[in-house]
């Protein structure tokens, strides 16, 4: 009985070529794929789905389709590194820059749901970020980042774990790499941080460089969680200043703000927030230009509280 004939594997999905970005494709002109239909559970939507396996050079190590099709249609990113297929970028780097809100749900109840409905809506289309309506700083802050050649370093074999230990004795001959492991924050990393652009260490490291080489370096003193918004338009109230806010910081929850302080007379405002990671996302995202009714802002950090003097003793 073929797969879609069955009512317990009409979900599972069929596809004889996988959606790559040029660095997993690999350099070599003429690639061997395997191919195997319903090999794993996609890594998102725990989906059955074709996977591939192939080579892409000369000591390189193999690389193979981690989630299926419909997953990688839906946020455009490449089935094996989950990067954005256009700018090399991680999603949460993209989706900070273009104010893209996440909708894929993170349960395992709903996601399978979700996948097969969104199957439905991208026959014919390759992906859902066609229409989407980005401010001019967010593509120029895109532009900036973007990786135009490919980055076929990221090929390279794993780490030998037994070089590691001290026991590995092939020498040469070993196909894995003999280095050291570096315990850092980017060897914490998984599939689904990655792709629902959630706490991924690469994209937190990407959108802090940018926001120091455009002047908002997170100050030293981590109780400043506020930003300072300059050159407010003249007709902006504090309602209109917190729906610019959260229009820009789509992934942000609005309980993170803690308030919205306007200053009329100076045309500038306060955006307080409830803890500093929020704080540096804001500012990143922001580090391009930040526009509120059509006109660009200043975006500058808060200052820490000056430090209350002891009282003086009173002698007696």
């Amino acid at each position: 009985m073929p797969p879609k004939s069955d009512i317990n594997k009409a979900g599972w999905e069929q596809s004889e070529f996988p959606i790559l970005c040029e660095t997993c494709l690999g350099d070599n002109a003429f690639v061997r794929m395997s191919k195997q239909e319903f090999g794993r559970s996609c890594g998102t939507c725990a989906r059955p789905f074709t996977v591939f396996r192939w080579n892409p050079g000369t000591g390189m190590r193999y690389k193979t389709t981690v989630i299926c099709q419909t997953c990688a249609k839906v946020k455009n990113v490449c089935q094996t590194c989950l990067l954005d297929l256009e700018f090399g970028l991680p999603t949460q780097v993209r989706d900070t820059a273009l104010a893209v809100q996440n909708e894929a749900p993170t349960s395992e109840i709903n996601r399978e749901y979700y996948a097969q409905n969104m199957e439905t809506k991208l026959e014919g289309d390759k992906s859902l970020l066609g229409g989407t309506r980005a401010s001019s700083a967010g593509k120029e802050m895109l532009k900036q980042l973007a990786r135009t050649d490919p980055y076929y370093k990221r090929n390279r074999p794993q780490l030998c774990s037994f070089f590691a230990k001290g026991e590995c004795n092939r020498g040469s001959e070993c196909p894995y790499r003999h280095e050291m492991p570096v315990q850092n924050e980017l060897s914490k990393q998984n599939i689904q941080d990655r792709y629902h652009g959630n706490n991924d260490p690469v994209a937190r490291k990407i959108l802090n460089q940018h926001a120091t080489r455009m002047g908002l370096a997170p100050p030293e003193d981590k109780a400043i969680t506020s930003l300072f918004l300059t050159t407010l338009p003249t007709s902006a109230t504090e309602d209109v200043i917190r729906s610019a806010v959260v229009q820009t910081l789509p992934n942000v929850p609005q309980t993170q703000i803690k308030s919205v302080v306007h200053v009329v007379k100076s045309r500038c405002a306060f955006v307080n927030f409830k803890d500093r990671e929020t704080a540096e996302l804001a500012a990143a995202a922001w580090s391009n230009g930040f526009e509120i009714e059509g006109q660009a802002v200043g975006v500058k950090w808060g200052r820490s509280k000056p430090k209350a003097k002891p009282a003086e003793e009173i002698e007696v």
